[in-house]
């Protein structure tokens, strides 16, 4: 197999990147990726949380998760990451479209086993979620440890696809009585919910109040 082909736009090229900076920018945006592998020609596409360092991304979970043990095998694997920015409301039914920015990466995996490195992999998972927070809470005891499988999944090759802008209507249909434009979504946090068994007098930590902040800044580390 080619391995290049993997990352090659066969469509709209004009959206697609191969510069680490954008893949990167999107990846430490984004919460959820969704990783594709196969097991005896049975597709499954999992969603999991992922952190990143530079060109790895981290994946945990359960010690009985299927999906873990399976990709610990170094079988190739697909990981997506996709952002919707907007939703782009033509003014014909075929010209509706989406402003997103989406990564696919190809890769394979394999599971950490080192105590020390399988931490310092859940601070990265955990940092990228919510920066800070590894400092503030307990750290995993080695029965916790033991129950967590992580998995370095080393990036390959990846893309990025990006649409952005307004609507790409005919002109033809520029005459028709209808609203056109963008409708912009983002991901935005709401009020924090404290716990009901908090110790007295403990405030709320500064990244929690302005974890939007995240959505502002570059990537961490290329």
């Amino acid at each position: 197999m080619n391995r290049a082909k993997r990352t090659q736009l066969r469509r709209r090229r004009d959206r697609g990147s191969q510069d680490w900076g954008v893949i990167n920018q999107i990846l430490d945006a984004g919460f959820i990726a969704h990783v594709g592998f196969c097991v005896n020609r049975q597709p499954f596409v999992i969603p999991t949380v992922y952190g990143r360092n530079k060109r790895t991304l981290y994946l945990h979970g359960s010690v009985a998760s299927r999906m873990l043990r399976e990709l610990d095998t170094e079988i190739e694997a697909c990981v997506s990451v996709t952002l919707v920015d907007g939703l782009v409301l033509s003014r014909s039914a075929f010209d509706h479209s989406m402003n997103y920015r989406s990564v696919v990466a190809f890769g394979k995996a394999r599971a950490i086993t080192d105590p020390e490195q399988k931490v310092d992999s859940l601070r990265i998972l955990s940092n990228h979620l919510i920066a800070g927070r590894w400092a503030d809470v307990r750290a995993p005891n080695d029965e916790e440890l033991n129950a967590t499988s992580v998995l370095e999944f080393l990036v390959e090759e990846a893309s990025a696809k990006i649409r952005s802008g307004p609507p790409q209507d005919d002109k033809s249909d520029f005459e028709w009585a209808v609203w056109a434009g963008v409708l912009p979504l983002e991901m935005r946090s709401l009020p924090p919910i404290p716990d009901g068994n908090l110790v007295k007098g403990v405030a709320i930590p500064d990244y929690v109040v302005n974890y939007d902040a995240r959505l502002t800044r570059g990537p961490a580390n290329l």
